[in-house]
């Protein structure tokens, strides 16, 4: 059985940073594709970030350049840097575990059960 618990969110001002967690169990981060997604009241959940089985990362537009997705093997445990946090960053953010080695798939992934993360202004 594959669980995902996230950790890290919080209310931080604009311009801070923040570090997401999500320890895996039931399943080995390095053989999976693994993504943060987020979710603000009343939009949809989108994509912000993933690293797939080899080790590439790829990066929604709006976060690239600060935000950063890692994974520790030996913790089983991904991670996503936020820095220079905005006011737009606010949202739910979930964990997400792909079915297969490189892609994510919305319909079929695993999810944890979502941080809060709140940026003031």
């Amino acid at each position: 059985q594959v669980q995902l618990v996230e950790s890290g969110g919080g209310l931080v001002q604009a311009g801070a940073s923040l570090r997401l967690s999500c320890a895996a169990s039931g399943m080995f981060v390095r053989r999976n594709a693994m993504g943060w997604y987020r979710q603000a009241p009343g939009n949809q959940r989108d994509l912000v970030a993933t690293i797939i089985s080899g080790g590439s990362t790829n990066y929604a537009g709006s976060v690239k350049g600060r935000f950063t997705i890692s994974r520790d093997n030996a913790k089983n445990t991904v991670y996503l840097q936020m820095n220079s946090l905005k006011p737009e960053d606010t949202a739910v953010y979930y964990c997400a575990a792909a079915r297969t080695a490189d892609y994510m798939n919305t319909r079929t992934n695993y999810w944890g059960q979502g941080t809060q993360v709140t940026v003031s202004s």
